[in-house]
């Protein structure tokens, strides 16, 4: 496994980064009487997975703080995953992009518990 330099360097940080994008694509078509309620939380929190990593990746000095912000980032995709699950409840997203949608959190969530399971590896 190749040591990161930077966080930019991280899968998990790159396929975060790639699904707000997806987000911010999928929400541009989402009924306009939508634009501060579900569209800005669902973009929020996709955009606040790789912002928790960021973060996290800044505090590796800090094993707990690390863990706790890793801890976010999960929970930020967690939200996300809701978000995906209550625009598909309202009609908003095709059920193809749905399915691509939860591919990519159900992979980010699987490296991210990686991660958070050997959190001490990333840390110095």
């Amino acid at each position: 496994m190749k040591k990161a330099n930077s966080v930019r360097e991280l899968e998990v940080y790159q396929s975060a980064f790639t699904l707000q994008q997806e987000i911010f694509r999928v929400s541009k078509a989402f009924p306009r009487d939508e634009m501060f309620s579900l569209t800005d939380q669902i973009r929020r929190s996709s955009r606040s997975i790789g912002a928790n990593l960021s973060e996290a990746w800044a505090k590796r000095r800090y094993p707990a703080h690390f863990l706790s912000k890793l801890t976010d980032s999960d929970g930020e995709l967690q939200e996300t995953h809701h978000w995906i699950d209550t625009a598909e409840a309202c009609g908003y997203v095709a059920p193809g992009e749905v399915a691509t949608l939860r591919e990519q959190t159900d992979s980010i969530g699987r490296q991210l518990g990686t991660m958070i399971n050997k959190h001490e590896s990333f840390c110095f």
